[in-house]
């Protein structure tokens, strides 16, 4: 019954079964395949070291009062992490796990036009953000690239 749990879960519901593992009896190798597993699910947030380098772009991130904050952003980070490695309030509730819109972020336009395209999940989550935009995006979904260097993505109000 794992291995069918696994194959239709999120990398969270992988996380948690590892930490349930972890003090058990359960084979060492059954932790090892696991985890293995966990870390080869596209969008799992612990790929995110995978595809960082060393090379980084500054990026400036505006607040909703128009306080700007430019950070050094390593090439390969999704956007939602490097706003908390640099402690910039966008909160990402979810831990990256595209299960809610508190990442949302607001792109210019021609830096919007050369993003990937949005999933069908991503999309049903924006439905749910304050301020939507036409150039709305979420920070979990966005990995930094080279091209990023110099731009600015502002944090909407989230309404409180």
């Amino acid at each position: 019954m794992s291995s069918i749990l696994l194959r239709s879960s999120s990398s969270a519901v992988g996380c948690s079964i590892i930490r349930r593992l972890q003090g058990t009896s359960a084979p060492s190798s059954a932790y090892r395949v696991l985890n293995c597993y966990v870390q080869n699910i596209p969008n799992n947030r612990s790929t995110t070291r995978a595809f960082s380098s060393k090379e980084t772009v500054t990026i400036t991130y505006c607040d909703p009062d128009g306080t700007e904050h430019p950070v050094e952003a390593e090439i390969g980070k999704h956007l939602l992490d490097v706003a908390h490695d640099n402690n910039i309030e966008l909160e990402g509730a979810c831990g990256g796990e595209l299960a809610c819109s508190t990442c949302h972020l607001v792109f210019e336009e021609e830096v919007y036009d050369t993003l990937p395209p949005k999933s069908d999940e991503e999309e049903d989550m924006l439905d749910l953000a304050f301020e939507l935009t036409e150039t709305s995006r979420l920070g979990c979904q966005i990995r930094v690239v080279k091209e990023f260097d110099g731009i600015k993505v502002r944090i909407p109000d989230d309404g409180y």
